[in-house]
């Protein structure tokens, strides 16, 4: 997540220190209530252990956000806590006024990736405020920014709007692992007009001078795979080797999956972001190599130097590398099975078993069989298109925080739930308003924080984008 803000009088704002608080307090937020909600609901829910298995709190993190809707005027029939497994989520509606239009649902995820607090500098369950970081397991991906979405809705709520398109406020359990709860929500909100998924896109702060370079918008994303390669053989002993040894055979069949590189596509929203995005790369090479790319994705010179840059190789075409080897039973025998995984990211518009089929002709060793080992945690899904509604309603938005900030597309290397919502026909965009240096980004690793500078503008980014999607 992505995420930076002016910041005002605040739960705990004197746990930054005398000097920030003073700095804080000078630059007047102007929705201190929403603000104030949005960090005391952030801090509460990284106390909250939401991670799969033994002792999961995620329906506890769900009815904190339950307990805060219905206190901002949601009745207790509109807002659904709904245990799943040991797992649970939430679906909160705020009903419009004429029910012929399709809902707008604002889609995120309050389960969070597993923490040990014996490598961590700070308790990652205990939520803990220093030189204006919020820090603990989610403050960034992405209890922070539910945090903000829904003070931000309860907040348009008691200023008295009234939406005529009925919002959907939903809140996955398992996004992070299974996604079955992601799976679920999308099928009883099959029938959505948009989705802005607050789990996804956002913006990049210069690491210098701490201003915003650009914010980027989500409109797509490269299929989660993973598949399993098998040798078996009958084996023996080491001491009478034979012509085929399985460990052998793995090892050709994975270099020809190394060295394999799949043919180079793009689409209109992986087009605009290197159109865009070239203005903003440092290395001239590169950004030379994104505009000849976005002109010809079959330049062989661009293809070759944004393929050899690891911030780029994700974004030209479908990806897959091994990622686990296992195999053998005993030092002084003959291999009797070996197994691998391939981990692919999957350009949009190829179906999984077109990649696995592709892999078995990459490998062409008949003895090395190819399955599917994903199941039903990831599914193909297209990219959703350049919506002018949406477009201008996000760029407007996100320039009401942020002046004239730049704004183009981009596609994610990434699974989230917006794609069992594209996999329905449902248009899905990621559209984060949290903005941060690359370098403060510890999703999913050790001292997750998030700056808590860009509260103010994330409350100022709903506040206009959600009634201009549903007026």
């Amino acid at each position: 997540m992505r995420y930076r803000s002016p910041f005002s009088v605040l739960v705990g704002l004197s746990a930054l220190g005398a000097s920030a608080v003073a700095s804080a307090v000078a630059m007047a937020a102007p929705h201190p209530a929403a603000e104030a909600q949005a960090l005391d609901l952030a801090r509460k829910a990284i106390a909250i252990r939401s991670v799969k298995g033994e002792n999961n709190r995620t329906a506890e993190a769900d009815t904190l956000f339950r307990d805060a809707l219905l206190t901002g005027g949601w009745s207790s029939g509109d807002v659904e806590v709904v245990p799943v497994d040991d797992t649970a989520y939430l679906i909160a509606t705020w009903h419009g006024s004429d029910r012929a239009l399709k809902p707008l649902v604002i889609s995120g995820h309050l389960d969070v990736v597993e923490a040990n607090p014996a490598d961590w500098k700070r308790d990652p369950f205990t939520p803990v405020i220093e030189n204006g970081y919020l820090y603990g397991r989610g403050a960034s991906d992405m209890k922070t920014s539910a945090g903000i979405a829904t003070a931000a809705l309860i907040e348009l709520r008691k200023r008295g709007y009234k939406p005529r398109r009925t919002i959907v406020l939903a809140f996955s359990g398992d996004e992070e692992t299974a996604m079955k709860t992601s799976a679920i929500i999308a099928d009883r909100l099959a029938g959505a007009g948009l989705v802005m998924n607050i789990d996804g896109g956002g913006g990049t702060l210069d690491e210098k001078t701490g201003k915003p370079l650009f914010w980027l918008w989500d409109g797509a994303e490269k299929m989660y795979n993973d598949y399993k390669l098998t040798v078996t053989d009958p084996g023996g002993h080491s001491s009478a080797p034979r012509p085929v040894n399985a460990i052998v055979q793995m090892a050709r069949a994975l270099e020809k999956v190394g060295a394999y590189r799949f043919k180079t596509e793009i689409n209109p929203i992986t087009k605009g972001f290197f159109e865009n995005a070239s203005r903003f790369e440092s290395d001239p090479k590169i950004a030379g190599a994104m505009k000849a790319f976005a002109a010809d994705p079959d330049d062989p010179a661009a293809v070759a130097t944004l393929r050899a840059d690891p911030a780029q190789v994700g974004k030209v075409s479908t990806t897959c590398v091994p990622t686990m080897v296992s195999g053998g039973h005993a030092q002084n025998a003959l291999p009797q099975s070996v197994t691998a995984n391939i981990n692919c990211r999957i350009f949009p518009g190829h179906s999984r078993e077109e990649i696995r089929q592709e892999l078995e002709r990459v490998i062409a060793m008949p003895d090395v069989k190819v399955a599917d080992a994903t199941g039903d945690e990831s599914i193909a899904s297209p990219a959703s298109p350049m919506r002018p509604d949406f477009v201008s309603a996000a760029t407007k938005a996100i320039r009401t925080a942020w002046p004239a900030i730049p704004v183009f597309p981009v596609q994610a290397s990434g699974a989230s739930d917006s794609m069992w919502f594209r996999a329905k026909g449902v248009d899905s965009y990621g559209a984060s308003p949290i903005l941060i240096k690359d370098s403060d980004d510890f999703s999913h690793g050790l001292d997750e924080r998030v700056p808590l500078s860009n509260i103010g503008t994330g409350v100022t980014y709903y506040l206009s984008l959600v009634p201009d999607l549903t007026r």
